[in-house]
């Protein structure tokens, strides 16, 4: 007799659906780890008939934008971030570490939010908290002055319940502190798991969608820095927002990762104390040392988050290794970026570490991503390597090759006149990088020198051609 197949029972990644005849620790496709359940094979495509339509179809020009306009949540610098302010109707994601501040955060936003008058009158708000009890958020606002009459507070840890006070309340900003608190007897695993989290996110996502509410959600992350949950809540979510920053100090920092309502590279800058937190509009002098004479190892430059030029500054120090594999360490600068500029200064510039230690490091706890620091961070490492200081006025902006070349980097012109009106004199940037702008105030006085509003710009071509340069100039 012929045997009759019978349909094995399948396993899936709840992250990205990948398929398995068999159970395994990590996904093959997009290589998550412990994210292989069990479920049933893949069914066949099912016929779906037409249905009844929410809304008819009409021509984009006649839906009316007017609903989706942005408000100003009272904090400037989280303005920024976001293009403008939040949109009725979004969904926001905050992701940092424990303890960067990010109740604190969303606590003051609610607050601003609740004293803002509209159209229809003062706003509601509504604050879900699973973490804390009322009492301590409550202690909190007393401490930051976020007391208001429309500012609601509820701790629920389930669904139905946030569900229920969203139908009493009738706000228009809804803070979750945080999502993997949140749970529902609907699906099974426990609150924080992948499958609670879909759930939950998806209900909260779909009420904020149909009543034009503004609904921001508190998410955990994980050792390595990514957001804890599956893949997939990004991608359900409008904005998604990383709070950042040095436990120890003062500064935090916020940026977007992704945003449909604005740009997704400007960064927002805070101060963060026991009375609350505040934006800090100009903060380039955060990121540099104060000092009387130039250390060797030191250099400043200037990146651009967006379209804010911010002035920083990049440390370095090269000692002598006792180990046989010496080390290399950097904080606030990519490793990657570090360890190519290092092989470039060894094999272009002849200037040998195999044998030292190597740490650098930013000041102020900013982090710097931007290929422009490649050029400040050689400088600050063949400084140290060799026990020259730089002039303390002078800044450095350019791209390293692995030729040793020096590229071209954009914004030249808005980050000089940003280390200008701090007070710095000299600069080295990459030839040709002035002459990229039209009707720019520059005079040549010879082929490698020139004049940007008072600064003295020196043009170079190669690392080793700034390295004469930058450590001769006054």
């Amino acid at each position: 007799m012929a045997k009759v197949k019978t349909a094995k029972a399948a396993y899936r990644c709840s992250e990205c659906g990948w398929q398995t005849s068999k159970w395994v620790g990590r996904c093959g496709e997009c290589q998550a780890w412990g994210t292989i359940i069990e479920g049933s094979s893949a069914a066949a495509a099912r016929v779906v008939t037409a249905g009844p339509v929410s809304a008819p179809a009409r021509p984009i020009g006649q839906v009316d934008v007017r609903s989706a306009q942005t408000r100003p949540t009272g904090l400037d610098e989280l303005d920024r971030v976001l293009g403008g302010g939040i949109v009725p109707g979004a969904v926001l994601l905050l992701a940092g570490e424990p303890g960067i501040g990010k109740s604190t955060l969303l606590l003051e936003v609610a607050a601003l939010a609740s004293t803002t008058t509209g159209g229809t009158g003062t706003s509601s708000v509504l604050y879900i908290t699973g973490e804390e009890s009322a009492e301590q958020v409550r202690l909190r606002a007393d401490r930051i002055g976020a007391i208001t009459d429309r500012l609601y507070l509820a701790a629920e840890t389930e669904l139905s319940a946030v569900l229920g006070h969203v139908d009493a309340v009738e706000p228009s900003l809804i803070v979750v502190d945080s999502i993997q608190t949140i749970g529902t007897a609907e699906v099974d695993g426990a609150p924080g798991g992948v499958t609670q989290i879909r759930e939950v996110a998806a209900n909260l996502i779909r009420v904020a969608k149909e009543r034009g509410i503004t609904v921001v959600l508190v998410g955990h992350v994980t050792k390595e820095g990514a957001i804890a949950g599956p893949r997939l809540l990004e991608h359900l979510v409008d904005v998604v927002l990383y709070f950042e920053g040095d436990r120890h100090s003062r500064l935090r920092m916020i940026r977007a990762v992704k945003n449909r309502y604005g740009p997704t590279d400007e960064l927002g800058c805070f101060d963060l104390s026991e009375v609350g937190i505040v934006g800090l509009p100009d903060p380039s002098g955060l990121f540099l040392t104060r000092r009387d004479e130039p250390v060797p190892g030191t250099c400043v430059t200037v990146t651009l988050e967006g379209r804010r030029p911010l002035v920083a500054e990049v440390q370095a120090l090269v000692a002598k290794s006792h180990l046989p594999s010496p080390r290399r360490a950097s904080s606030g600068l990519e490793t990657s970026r570090v360890a190519m500029v290092l092989a470039v200064l060894a094999q272009r510039c002849k200037i040998s570490m195999h044998e030292q230690d190597v740490y650098v490091s930013t000041v102020g706890g900013v982090r710097l991503a931007e290929t422009s620091v490649d050029l400040a961070l050689a400088l600050a490492v063949a400084g140290s390597t060799v026990e020259q200081s730089l002039s303390s006025s002078l800044i450095a902006v350019g791209e390293v090759g692995l030729a040793g070349e020096v590229r071209i980097v954009p914004g030249v012109q808005r980050r000089l006149a940003e280390a200008t009106r701090l007070g710095f004199k000299y600069a080295v940037v990459p030839r040709g990088s002035l002459e990229l702008g039209s009707g720019s105030p520059l005079k040549r006085a010879d082929p490698q020198l020139m004049s940007f509003e008072g600064m003295k710009v020196m043009e170079v071509d190669s690392l080793t051609q700034a390295l004469q340069v930058a450590f001769t100039a006054p």
